[in-house]
């Protein structure tokens, strides 16, 4: 499990710095507003400037998916199949000794 939260870890903060970043250079038109880092990006003037724009927006999905991936979805996952595994195998077992038993009677 450690390792799942490193990766998620890792992912989140390879994310967010990616996204701090470029929406710094590109979402903050000045420093007095109040929202900054959620203002809607400014008009690109060149392929870099779009570039830019979609690198910022791939580092937050990365950020929140990473997150849910290694810290949500792969530890429920494990859980399910250990709680399928864990009640397979006691009907397995149930089968085994009681109903053996009755065909020998």
């Amino acid at each position: 499990m450690a390792d799942e939260f490193m990766k998620g870890l890792g992912l989140f903060t390879i994310g967010a710095l990616g996204w701090f970043t470029f929406a710094g250079w590109y979402r903050v038109p000045t420093y007095s507003q109040v929202a900054q880092l959620t203002v809607p990006a400014s008009e690109p003037n060149g392929v870099y400037d779009v570039v830019s724009i979609l690198a910022g927006d791939v580092f937050a999905f990365i950020a929140i998916f990473g997150v849910l991936t290694f810290w949500v979805l792969i530890p429920v996952a494990r859980e399910l199949l250990d709680s399928r595994d864990k009640s397979s195998n006691w009907l397995t077992r149930f089968s085994r000794r009681y109903l053996s038993a009755s065909r020998a009677r």
